[in-house]
């Protein structure tokens, strides 16, 4: 049997463009910066919103998160992960049917799902703020977030699959809660604890990606 053909255009907030780089353009002008580990305060607590758009700052946040993401290999990474008290997050991330979305968005709200449109599907996540181990966590399939971009346009995004989980995953991080947060207290500490073995290797991994991209 031929094949199937695989959608694998790219949407940029949201929306489709025939082609794109992959390294994107915000991460190629950005700096890195250093990425806040569980534990730290915070992560623990709901980010200020973002009130002041279109600001060469924000503009630079936005640069800078992206090539942190870039060269911590996410593909999604939030403000407070890199010690900046805000609601925004930065994404670049596939979906099930390939297609690849990147983006940023500012004061992020998921929409609530009826019932009939929520369907739970349980997967392996992880977490740039807990260093190198992963956990299955249930989700719905489909999430829609409302927000603005850095220059204060209204944003709607949607996602499928992977997409999805990664729009509620970067949310929950602007709501001061981290994945391991929807674990049992067991599997919670068996994760703590496998990061605790398992970081120095993710970090020097990471300074490598750095010094291989001139970060």
């Amino acid at each position: 049997m031929a094949e199937q053909p695989v959608d694998r255009r790219v949407r940029v907030l949201g929306q489709p463009v025939d082609e794109y780089p992959e390294v994107p353009p915000e991460a190629a002008r950005g700096e890195v910066l250093r990425v806040t580990v569980v534990g730290e305060e915070i992560l623990h607590r709901p980010c200020q919103d973002v009130t002041e758009f279109g600001t060469p700052e924000l503009a630079k946040l936005v640069d800078d998160m992206f090539a942190t993401q870039l060269v911590a290999q996410g593909v999604g990474l939030a403000a407070n992960q890199v010690d900046v008290d805000l609601r925004l997050f930065v994404y670049d991330c596939p979906d099930d049917d390939g297609v690849r979305h990147v983006g940023h968005i500012c004061n992020p709200v998921l929409d609530e799902l009826p019932p009939a449109a929520r369907r739970l599907v349980e997967h392996d996540e992880g977490c740039l703020s807990v260093p190198g181990p992963y956990a299955p966590v249930s989700r719905p399939d489909r999430a829609i977030v409302r927000g603005q971009d850095k220059d204060g346009n209204p944003l709607v995004i949607e996602g499928f699959g992977y997409f999805a989980r990664c729009l509620q995953h970067e949310t929950d991080h602007l709501n001061g809660k981290l994945y391991i947060d929807r674990l049992g207290s067991r599997q919670r500490k068996g994760v703590l604890k496998e990061m605790e073995t398992r970081k120095d290797e993710v970090f020097a991994r990471r300074a490598e990606k750095a010094a291989a991209l001139g970060k």
